[in-house]
């Protein structure tokens, strides 16, 4: 199981993509821009390597199992709502951890210190079956996907592939299992995993070496966006100002969860020649 601890080696690689945290709205309008982007003809599913967090973490498993982003706007497909609600208290002792300016491991150790005192079992179940109603159970795919997680006992960041012996829905729900409002996911061997943007945003360092990056940053307007000097050819996607409004709202219905769809649709449009000149050049 990849401890995270040391740069991913992309040399040699061509394109890369990241797909970065953005909590439940930011899935949804990943999800849209993704598909909008597929719909203009550019399809970011052909990276030779795809590291995914959180809630890109979930659509990266959608592309990973060849399936259409649109499934998460499905009618038909609606996840069922979350048998327990986030806790305020749990949360806010998180960000007061990481307000306070620690180095970054011991912040970790002492979010997931926290977020295993809140822990509760029928709530990881609850978990894993949403993220399963959500993208399936696809296997791995051949070409190249990390998954970021954080151990919930050491701090210690986990970066799975298809290799450490991880199925993938439970890669993606401990990815995007932040203390507060998901509970930690148990892996195989009883590690218990929290949230992947714990080891660093959306972990675009992870594809150093890679030619081309393809970053979509669905938090850019509230953190650090990525610094993408390491990378010959790169691009940074992120909400625009209608679309951040929307995100910023962190509404829980479904109205919401469609309508930041549209918005990851309707900015594809905008997009598309900038990325297909990157990604798919002439």
């Amino acid at each position: 199981m990849g401890d995270g601890r040391t740069v991913t080696d992309g040399h040699g690689l061509g394109r890369a993509l990241v797909l970065g945290p953005g909590g439940r709205l930011g899935a949804a309008w990943t999800a849209g821009l993704v598909g909008g982007l597929r719909e203009a003809g550019v399809d970011l599913a052909g990276a030779d390597l795809t590291v995914a967090t959180s809630a890109g973490a979930i659509v990266a498993a959608l592309l990973a199992g060849g399936q259409d982003p649109a499934r998460l706007v499905d009618p038909a497909r609606r996840p069922p709502a979350p048998a327990h609600r986030p806790d305020p208290a749990v949360m806010g002792e998180v960000f007061a951890v990481l307000g306070r300016g620690l180095n970054p491991a011991e912040a970790r150790r002492l979010v997931g210190r926290i977020a295993l005192a809140s822990a509760d079992t029928d709530a990881e179940h609850d978990l894993l079956a949403r993220r399963e109603a959500m993208i399936g159970t696809p296997a791995w795919p051949a070409r190249r996907l990390l998954v970021t997680a954080v151990d919930a006992v050491d701090g210690a960041p986990l970066v799975l592939g298809a290799d450490d012996g991880v199925p993938l829905l439970r890669a993606v729900a401990a990815s995007s299992a932040f203390p507060g409002t998901e509970a930690p996911v148990t892996l195989p061997g009883g590690r218990r995993a929290i949230d992947g943007a714990l080891r660093a945003g959306a972990n675009a360092d992870l594809a150093t070496g890679a030619r081309t990056l393809v970053v979509v940053e669905p938090l850019a307007h509230r953190h650090r966006p990525t610094d993408l000097t390491p990378w010959p050819a790169a691009l940074a996607l992120t909400p625009d100002t209608p679309a951040q409004a929307l995100l910023d709202s962190e509404r829980p219905d479904w109205d919401a969860w469609t309508a930041a769809y549209a918005e990851g649709t309707r900015q594809a449009a905008d997009a598309a020649d900038r990325v297909r000149a990157l990604w798919s050049p002439a």
